[in-house]
């Protein structure tokens, strides 16, 4: 072996023991097949900017299993903490905790953002707005087909709710965020109106943005898996950037 490729494999080497590393300090556990992770990590706009390159050599597939793993753990959780209360409350906590916004938020926390391959195109408010909460999800799906249900459960529950989600603090302050708007709105004669769109996600599901827009000018956002709950997101925002 001539020298320069000794240095290369030597970098590689050290690069990849570097990523193991990380996934380890993350997750809590040794991975042992590091191309899942690396594959949870891997945005599809860089798969889009290599030519050739197939659309299951990004993340989108380990998202789309990674969210029923989470959507299940979380499930669980709620069922267990709150014996007592019905579907409807246990489905709006759910929501609100496994939401879009909300992932992006823990996974920023957790540091995924210095993980994630994104292509330099991609611009901040794409980053900001769903890239870090997908590898969320890639990685609980990573972390599934590696080391198992069990292992990935103890990392939904010991590594994103206990630190990152104050649960009780959470289900006291659910509220109808859109009727307080409302009343402000109108206290202050303000016009209130909501812009909503819609996106695909990975297994045909559709996830949905709104707008708070307040005499034509955008307030605040919100994202969700129907219309509704993305409406409730987003004026929760706005009361917040408001100050009511």
């Amino acid at each position: 072996m001539s020298i320069p490729l000794f240095g290369t494999f030597r970098r590689l080497v050290g690069a990849d023991r570097q990523f193991r590393q990380a996934v380890a300090t993350v997750i809590g556990h040794d991975p042992v097949n590091a191309r899942l992770y690396r594959l949870a990590f891997t945005h599809s706009s860089v798969v889009r900017a290599e030519p050739g390159a197939g659309r299951h050599q990004s993340n989108e597939r380990l998202e789309f299993l990674g969210d029923a793993i989470l959507g299940a753990v979380v499930a669980e959780y709620l069922f267990r903490k709150f014996p007592y209360e019905q579907e409807g409350f246990l489905t709006e906590t759910r929501s609100r905790i496994v939401n879009r916004e909300s992932l992006n938020a823990i996974a920023l926390k957790m540091g995924l953002d210095k993980l994630v391959q994104l292509d330099a195109t991609q611009t901040r408010v794409a980053r900001s707005r769903s890239v870090n909460g997908n590898a969320l999800e890639a990685l609980v799906g990573a972390v599934y087909l590696d080391l198992g249900y069990k292992a990935a459960r103890r990392f939904v529950l010991k590594g994103l709710l206990k630190p990152f989600v104050d649960v009780n603090n959470l289900v006291t302050t659910t509220a109808n965020y859109k009727s307080k708007l409302i009343e402000w709105a109108q206290r202050q004669g303000k016009n209130l109106r909501y812009e909503l769109s819609g996106s695909p996600r990975p297994g045909g599901v559709m996830e949905f943005t709104a707008t708070v827009m307040l005499d034509d000018e955008a307030v605040a956002t919100g994202m969700g898996l129907n219309k509704k709950q993305a409406e409730q997101l987003a004026a929760e925002r706005a009361l917040a950037t408001l100050g009511v």
